[in-house]
């Protein structure tokens, strides 16, 4: 199997930084099964080691990532965003560019795929810039998982009451502390507020149409926001799937949020539902 373009000669080993430089914007998707989330660490298979071992092969020079979201493991995303800096020797040109994302996506396929690469301004930021993230996030309301599934949804017994879980939604809406739905930041005391403003929490069926599933039905959930913390998503998934359980009520939604404590509440949904959607600029 061939790792690179067919127009694209097969580089060295990755050299020194370049003194001259751009910007790109990468619009990334992953499957995060395989991978221990986002985020490099060292001795750990991640998306953005994968990804920038196969840039720094194509450009020839070590290169550093910056994403919209670092996304946890077994995490997926459908239009993460991430600016790296290349010698600008390697994208001169428009066809020059379309190889480098050839060859990077033979490399890191099919588990990752670049969707689009555009040279951008140096003040471009993939995080700071974001003005808001779109997470999504699949439960199956089917009393037997279905296989083919397993990995893009939480199965869980019906049926789930969704006016309760829309009424629990909406208490998060706007800003507020949502220390009691995330995991605490090193260094961060159990006092400190971990402010977030959620634009969006909806749950709505998906068709199934859109969507076909075996036998159950599927439940959205997408949510959008400024900036989310560590497990955030997955933390409200769990306390509104318990909600719709009758487990939790609405008003218990309102109390965990006043509490600012994790303790006592519903565990975080599995990662294997969640996906980024979409960043905003």
């Amino acid at each position: 199997m061939t790792l690179f373009g067919p127009d694209a000669e097969r580089p060295s080993e990755p050299g020194p930084s370049p003194q001259h430089t751009v910007r790109l914007r990468l619009d990334v998707a992953y499957d995060g099964t395989g991978f221990h989330g986002f985020a490099a660490q060292q001795g750990q298979r991640t998306v953005a080691g994968v990804l920038a071992d196969a840039l720094a092969t194509v450009v020839r020079h070590p290169v550093a990532l910056t994403c919209a979201g670092r996304t946890d493991t077994g995490v997926h995303a459908q239009g993460q965003v991430v600016h790296v800096d290349v010698a600008a020797e390697s994208v001169a040109a428009r066809s020059a560019l379309d190889r480098l994302v050839r060859s990077v996506g033979a490399m890191v396929g099919p588990e990752i795929a670049v969707r689009r690469a555009v040279v951008v301004d140096d003040s471009f930021d993939a995080r700071r810039a974001a003005v808001a993230r779109h997470y999504r996030y699949l439960v199956h309301e089917a009393g037997v998982a279905d296989p083919l599934l397993r990995a893009r949804v939480w199965t869980v017994p019906g049926p789930l009451d969704r006016r309760a879980m829309a009424a629990g939604a909406d208490a998060l809406l706007g800003e507020q502390d949502f220390r009691a739905f995330c995991r605490r930041p090193p260094g961060h005391g159990p006092e400190d507020p971990i402010v977030r403003r959620v634009l969006q929490a909806r749950w709505s069926v998906v068709d199934p149409s859109e969507a076909p599933v075996a036998w159950g039905r599927l439940l959205r959930f997408d949510v959008a926001a400024g900036a989310f913390c560590h497990q955030m998503v997955r933390s409200m998934v769990g306390m509104l799937v318990a909600v719709g359980q009758r487990r939790r009520t609405a008003a218990d939604v309102h109390w965990a949020l006043q509490r600012g404590e994790r303790t006592g509440l519903p565990d975080p949904a599995p990662p294997g539902g969640l996906c980024l959607v979409r960043v905003d600029y």
